[in-house]
């Protein structure tokens, strides 16, 4: 059933005079895939399949788990009466129950090991999309990363950034001569974009130990480890979830070296709810993914999209996808009659079958299967019985994912965060070391001497619900201490920046406080390009 040239797919059925089974060059894999189809119609046991018979042949793989139930690829299936009739039905009789090795990953440390990219490493570009920056907040945003190459600072998590962005505000009128100009209502906008972020809880991908992705690329006993990203809790900030796929993607392309065609992949990706890596995006951006999903096939990498419908994925995009498994889809409405005649219409045609009216046909397990041929060329389009996957149909229960995290190969390494010295730590100290020049002399040292860091001291923005979170995110939220005469005692330049930070971000955080930021997707693909 599995080797290490090919992946057994499906069963031929449906077709008058056709018969065989239809199975996945690896040597083709790094041609991309497409697994569509409508909600229930068995898209995650098709992916599910697929990734157990990449590992089974010694390739890695990484995918997404957006409803937490292909935690089952790590334990052991079972034959039931309905699998057994189609193991009978296919005629496989080397079925072996069994799971894959898998590590498991979670971006909020809780079902797997953290995943983490430092700032510095999305860039300004992707960090602007995903905080939904408009193009002079952006502006202001590449500015301050500019400011911090300059001045040597390391931007590693999301407190090195909100420094960075009081640094710069309150250099506004020395910036302007040879940067241009710095709008303070920009740098409360980014402000208060980044307490949202923090506020759903993605600042916790933000930081050290990032991400190797070489701990994506391991083996076990000969088999492909299979990296799970939970990402069912990840999928309330959709934006967020889109980014760190596509910054994955992005990394991959840039770090790995060419390697053209190989007799069998260095790595799969699947990346399922695939319409959110375009959802919103505008063309240029579109046209770098396309770019990259391209290129990327010569570094050794394979890339699967799943999907309801066809149609979510960009003609540009779709174009690059050469194997393609479709299960059903139900026209209700014009718009998905039009979906049926697309999908229906990507595939290479086959005389003997009526492609539209068995799209809409075909049953749960059951789809429509174009692979790529020895030569790189689509096969006809046929109708087959999809092949049940050897692990479980199911999640993991928590002893059982508990069990394989007890045995991680990467157990430790990305446990416990870093916090080295970085553009806030730096900040910090030359407002400790201006605050004493000034009281010394009454003078700064620089020009540069007198920046705020940014969180330092900063104190509560008032009472209430507002305060308590403006004050968790730029300081202690503590008002000064009063002296022993029973008056306030003078506060600090670091106290009084974060109190004009605190304004700032208030006078436009409104009713907005509540509301889930929106973000956009893959500006490190156009980091140096």
């Amino acid at each position: 059933m599995f080797d290490d040239s090919q992946i057994l797919v499906g069963q031929i059925t449906g077709s008058k005079g056709a018969k065989g089974r239809l199975s996945l060059l690896l040597s083709r894999a790094n041609r991309h895939g497409l697994i569509a189809g409508a909600t229930g119609t068995g898209k995650t046991a098709t992916l599910q399949g697929l990734a157990e018979g990449f590992s089974a042949a010694g390739v890695p793989v990484f995918l997404a788990d957006v409803k937490g139930d292909l935690s089952g690829l790590s334990q052991e299936g079972r034959v039931d009466e309905r699998i057994g009739q189609r193991l009978k039905t296919m005629g496989i009789e080397d079925f072996e129950p069994q799971g894959a090795p898998v590590v498991f990953w979670d971006v909020f440390g809780q079902q797997g090991h953290p995943v983490r990219a430092t700032v510095s490493d999305l860039g300004p570009l992707l960090l602007g999309r995903l905080l939904n920056l408009n193009d002079v907040q952006a502006g202001v945003l590449n500015l301050a990363f500019t400011v911090a190459d300059e001045e040597g600072l390391l931007l590693l998590d999301l407190k090195d950034l909100r420094a960075l962005l009081a640094f710069v505000s309150e250099h506004a009128q020395e910036l302007q001569a040879s940067h241009g100009n710095v709008s303070t209502a920009s740098v409360g906008a980014i402000q208060r974009s980044l307490l949202l972020l923090e506020q759903q809880g993605g600042a916790k991908f933000f930081g050290e130990p990032m991400l190797d992705i070489g701990d994506l690329m391991r083996q076990d006993s000969g088999r492909g480890v299979v990296s799970v990203l939970a990402a069912d809790k990840l999928m309330q900030s959709p934006q967020l979830y889109a980014s760190l796929l596509l910054w994955l993607l992005a990394e991959l392309y840039e770090n790995l070296p060419e390697v053209g065609d190989l007799r069998k992949p260095k790595l799969v990706l699947f990346f399922d709810e695939a319409h959110l890596l375009f959802k919103d995006s505008p063309k240029a951006l579109v046209d770098k993914v396309e770019q990259v999903v391209r290129l990327i096939r010569s570094k050794g990498v394979g890339v699967f999209f799943i999907t309801q419908n066809p149609l979510d994925i960009p003609e540009s995009v779709l174009g690059q996808l050469g194997n393609r498994i479709q299960h059903a889809l139900r026209a209700y409405t014009p718009r998905d009659q039009k979906a049926v005649r697309a999908a229906a219409e990507t595939f290479r045609s086959n005389p003997r079958l009526d492609t539209v009216k068995v799209i809409q046909e075909v049953g749960v397990g059951e789809a429509l299967v174009s692979l790529l041929d020895e030569q790189g060329a689509p096969g006809i389009v046929q109708r087959a019985l999809i092949r049940p996957p050897c692990s479980r149909l199911g999640p993991a229960n928590a002893g059982e994912r508990a069990a394989c995290m007890a045995k991680s190969p990467i157990g430790g390494v990305y446990d416990e965060t870093t916090d080295r010295e970085s553009a806030y730590e730096k900040l910090t100290g030359r407002m400790g070391a201006a605050t004493g020049a000034t009281a010394g002399d009454g003078k700064t040292s620089s020009k540069w001497s007198r920046g705020p860091a940014a969180q330092a001291e900063a104190p509560s923005a008032g009472g209430g619900i507002l305060g308590s979170v403006l004050g968790s995110v730029l300081g202690t939220g503590q008002q000064p201490a009063p002296t022993a005469r029973g008056g306030r005692q003078p506060q600090s330049i670091g106290t009084m920046v974060g109190r004009s930070i605190v304004r700032s971000i208030a006078t436009q955080i409104g009713s907005q406080i509540g509301r889930q930021i929106i973000r956009g997707v893959l500006g490190s693909v156009l980091k140096g390009r």
